[in-house]
């Protein structure tokens, strides 16, 4: 079983900055690409920023240039760095993460979700 624990959601002012932790934890083999996505009230999860194991990245336009994702391999963790904050970035962030256990059986599994709410 694999468990994904994220934290640092909040709320935060427009040009504010907060950043987003997530650790995999339990019968890891291996974690491949790991990701953030949001998703906001009546609208779909989206993808944010997505990282592979070797540290190439992707970002959704909306994002580029003021998140910035990361990892660090050793402890499976993924991080999300967020600045000028924006009140549309008000949503709840999921993380994401390929994952192939100790069965070197692959899934995909999600964090229970953190909120990031941005004041006018």
């Amino acid at each position: 079983q694999v468990q994904l624990v994220e934290s640092g959601g909040g709320l935060v002012q427009a040009g504010g900055s907060l950043r987003l932790s997530c650790a995999a934890s339990g019968s890891i083999f291996r974690v491949n690409d790991m990701g953030w996505y949001r998703q906001a009230p009546g609208k779909q999860r989206e993808l944010v920023a997505e990282i592979t194991n070797g540290g190439s990245t992707n970002y959704a336009d909306s994002v580029t240039g003021r998140f910035t994702i990361s990892r660090d391999n050793a402890k499976n963790t993924v991080y999300l760095q967020m600045n000028n904050l924006k009140p549309e970035d008000t949503a709840v962030y999921y993380c994401n993460a390929a994952v192939v256990a100790r069965t070197l059986r692959w899934e995909n599994y999600w964090g229970q979700g953190t909120q990031v709410t941005v004041s006018s």
